[in-house]
């Protein structure tokens, strides 16, 4: 998969699942995303990684994890999540996406599933090779990719058995479960200046606007965004318009100071400026090697 839709409050619209098979197993190389990297981005979905190739970070809320050739990870339903790929190793992973009403029996779900996806504590969690746990959820996701992809008869039933023991593996040898009110509402917070910020990139966005969206003061907004995302929240709506920029350059008869000016900027001179130091090409540059691509 090369690149992704997200709607105005960063949830992926990728189509990950079916009536049938509420799921959706992929691969992705990081480097070959629109981007050149995955953006921040959250979904319903559970979501099981298996790096193939390479090595990738992976931010999940305000935290990175760098995650080996033959290591794994799990990210939480409804968290916020960006990858990159690590020197330039060409890091390609699988993708398994997992509804949680998938997981288990609706019977099961109020005792087996919700209280996990609720918790606070567990944003993610690193699976390697050490443990015996671990092998069989990496081992699980290859046997998952493999049915999807073979469709042999019954396959529904044995990836269903899978998910299920994967996330019995999982919720035994994870965390205890803990629920903090305050870091809920923090990454409430969060989603929606990030929403703010992705309905109004095209004008003239002021930090005391950001900050009133989060009901936070300007200092605390700062915070917010130097501790979770590592940037301030104007570098954000730069490299946010930028962002957007690129699906516009793309089209055949997309014009420089056209697209600057469609995502924000106020100058052409100042796109170019900022388009350059985030892609490290002018946008003209960037049209021409995606016409090569």
């Amino acid at each position: 998969m090369k690149d992704f839709k997200l709607d105005k409050e960063l949830k992926e619209l990728t189509k990950h699942r079916t009536i049938e098979l509420p799921i959706a197993c992929y691969e992705t190389t990081i480097s070959k995303n629109v981007n050149g990297y995955i953006p921040l981005h959250w979904h319903e979905e559970v979501q099981f990684v298996l790096v193939t190739r390479g090595e990738g970070i992976f931010q999940i809320n305000e935290e990175k994890i760098l995650i080996r050739e033959g290591e794994g990870l799990f990210i939480n339903s409804g968290r916020l999540h960006m990858a990159e790929e690590n020197l330039q190793s060409g890091c390609d992973y699988i993708c398994l996406n997992v509804s949680p009403h998938y997981v288990l029996p609706h019977e099961l779900y109020p005792r087996y599933v919700y209280p996990y996806i609720d918790a606070t504590n567990l944003p993610y969690l690193f699976i390697g090779r050490k443990n015996s746990w671990e092998n069989i959820i990496i081992d699980s996701i290859l046997k998952v990719q493999m049915l999807i992809q073979e469709e042999a008869p019954h396959f529904e039933l044995d990836t269903f058995m899978l998910i299920n023991q994967m996330w019995k593996e999982l919720i035994i040898n994870g965390l205890p479960l803990e629920y903090d009110e305050v870091q809920a509402v923090k990454q409430s917070r969060m989603k929606e200046m990030l929403n703010y910020i992705h309905q109004h990139y095209r004008d003239n966005i002021m930090l005391d606007e950001i900050a009133r969206a989060g009901q936070l003061s300007r200092a605390e907004c700062c915070r917010y965004f130097k501790t979770m995302l590592r940037k301030t929240p104007i570098t954000y709506v730069t490299e946010y318009r930028i962002q957007q920029s690129l699906v516009l350059i793309q089209q055949p008869d997309s014009n420089m100071t056209e697209v600057g000016y469609a995502v924000g900027f106020n100058s052409t001179s100042y796109f170019i400026s900022k388009f350059r130091n985030r892609m490290h090409m002018t946008p003209l540059a960037y049209k021409k090697e995606f016409t090569k691509a």
